[in-house]
């Protein structure tokens, strides 16, 4: 079989501290699809070796490219238990096996640790070994003090955090001086800079002009900031390129904003954030149209008017196996409500154990539809439940946010992904409503709270009798700046346990017993009597939803 050689300037720095999940993650599902990963994400890649019969040997910590190896040949498992013996993190096939690995190869790949991933078919593989030298140089850069938890690609969000970083306005360009993104100031800018904005890049004659004057000669080739002078009504300018690895990716712009400078330190900020920027260009650059058009088509299919054949085409799902969808979201908004930070990182995690899915933004949660599931049903229904464990404890470690994951019933093919995803929204609600240390459920695991929660629904439009004790406990409160509303609902969801209630008003046992007087003084509610318990337990629901209370 052909020997395993690292071709000399095909690897990244000696001691990387990159790992394969921050490498994943910054080149994109455009570059390259993770099959199974059964040593974790966590090891650290230190460069790329592509299969070479002249010189044996592969560093260990390396991610070899296995060029022409088809990953259905005897030869492919010889590959990568080479490779698992020398150490290497994984093995990168050709794409025509993009579907998936063979049994044979997942089993090699379980035994040695090493993990198998596919080459797409839009990246060829030497540009795949310029997009992983740059994602090796780019994923460990720190990111800006003032958007430290950027989606990976947010351009927008990028240009923004140098603007207001730097005082000016920002342009994100590719090398051809197209406009990728652009900070959102409001306030006055030249007319350079609003021609570029409208036509989503710099104008030609202004590129023929900086070419012939050897600007962009001068800019490919150095890693500092060029200053360009206020002239007449064109105002100064700084631009930066951004590179890594050697790789050439584009530029930041940044123009000071009519009547105000730079901030003094702007060019500083701008080196930085130039480092920063390369795994976003990166990441920008690899997200190829097809995962696009997969994320649309699964989304299609969930809101019950989707094609099961377009997706399973698409995203290499079989439409008749068992699967079933996971709805995912932070334990509090207040904590990180912005999904889209964990987009790339749940479907790693997925594809890591071994799952074909595809993650789906849906509002302020994520949909994971997960396919191929076990045939048998018992099986299948153990299988989601250790995918949703693992991602509560992975991802919530990796990204510093405690998530919830509703798990959906599992069904017999993708023309029932609708249907689990109903059940899997509808757990999560109940988890989130719920609140409490479980983190990962089904429907049937809170399905008390999602009767609640059901029967509140259906008393939407019921409005209640004025004078209640509730409403006039309420008035009372809103009058006073009360706590007796508070006091009520804590008392009544600890079954009249006034020690458990007062622990969770942080008072004392006495001061709970004195505002439960003060409860039945001011609206005359009758806690002994069952009725009058339940009906406040309602109203208390319904006002908490805003429904009930016309």
């Amino acid at each position: 079989m052909p020997e395993l050689r690292a071709p000399s300037g095909w690897s990244a720095a000696a001691e990387s501290r990159v790992s394969l999940e921050q490498l994943l993650s910054v080149v994109g599902s455009g570059a390259l699809e993770l099959d199974t990963a059964p040593g974790g994400l966590a090891a650290a890649v230190t460069g790329v070796a592509v299969l070479d019969v002249r010189d044996p040997g592969v560093r260990p910590r390396e991610l070899l490219l296995a060029v022409g190896v088809d990953a259905h040949a005897a030869q492919a498992v010889d590959v990568l238990r080479r490779a698992g013996e020398a150490g290497a993190v994984g093995v990168v096939f050709g794409p025509e096996q993009l579907g998936g690995a063979a049994g044979a190869l997942r089993s090699a790949a379980g035994e040695t640790g090493t993990a198998v991933l596919f080459r797409t078919p839009w990246c060829s593989w030497a540009q795949l070994v310029g997009v992983l030298r740059a994602g090796l140089a780019s994923a460990g850069a720190p990111p800006l003090p003032a958007a430290p938890h950027l989606a990976p690609g947010d351009l927008n969000g990028l240009a923004d955090a140098v603007g207001a970083l730097v005082g000016g306005a920002v342009t994100v360009e590719d090398t051809d001086s197209r406009v990728l993104a652009y900070s959102s100031t409001e306030e006055d800018v030249d007319d350079i800079r609003r021609l570029t904005i409208l036509g989503r890049r710099v104008p030609a004659w202004r590129v023929a002009s900086m070419r012939d004057a050897g600007f962009f000669a001068a800019l490919w080739a150095t890693d500092d900031v060029l200053h360009r002078r206020a002239h007449g009504d064109d105002p100064e300018r700084l631009v930066c390129a951004v590179r890594a690895g050697g790789e050439i990716l584009g530029s930041l712009w940044v123009c000071a904003v009519t009547g105000r400078p730079l901030a003094p330190d702007a060019a500083e900020v701008l080196r930085a954030a130039a480092r920063t920027a390369a795994a976003h260009l990166l990441h920008h650059r690899t997200r190829g149209a097809d995962s696009r058009l997969v994320e649309d088509a699964a989304r299609a299919l969930l809101e019950g008017r989707g094609s099961p054949d377009a997706l399973a085409e698409r995203a290499a799902l079989t439409v008749q196996a068992p699967c079933a969808v996971l709805a995912v979201a932070a334990a509090s908004v207040a904590a990180d409500g912005d999904p889209s930070r964990w987009h790339a990182l749940l479907g790693l995690h997925c594809a890591a154990l071994g799952h074909r899915a595809v993650v789906v933004p849906a509002g302020g949660r994520l949909l994971v539809l997960v396919g191929s599931l076990d045939p048998d049903p018992e099986r299948a229904d153990g299988e989601v439940k250790r995918l949703g464990e693992s991602l509560v404890a992975r991802a919530s470690a990796a990204t510093g946010t405690q998530l919830r994951v509703g798990l959906g019933e599992v069904v017999p093919g993708l023309m029932g992904a609708a249907e689990s995803r109903r059940s899997a929204e509808l757990a999560l609600k109940g988890l989130t409503y719920a609140g409490g240390p479980r983190a990962v459920g089904r429907t049937a695991d809170v399905a008390d709270t999602v009767g609640v929660l059901q029967v509140v629904e259906a008393l939407r439009d019921v409005t209640l009798a004025r004078g209640t004790s509730v409403a006039r406990l309420v008035a009372h409160d809103a009058e006073n700046g009360g706590r007796l509303v508070e006091t009520l609902r804590a008392y009544l969801d600890h079954f009249g346990d006034v020690p458990s209630a007062s622990r969770a008003l942080a008072v004392h046992p006495n001061s709970l017993r004195y505002r439960l007087r003060r409860i039945t003084e001011v609206c005359g509610l009758d806690l002994g009597s069952a009725d009058a318990r339940l009906l406040a337990q309602l109203e208390l629901r319904l006002r908490e939803h805003g429904t009930g209370t016309k």
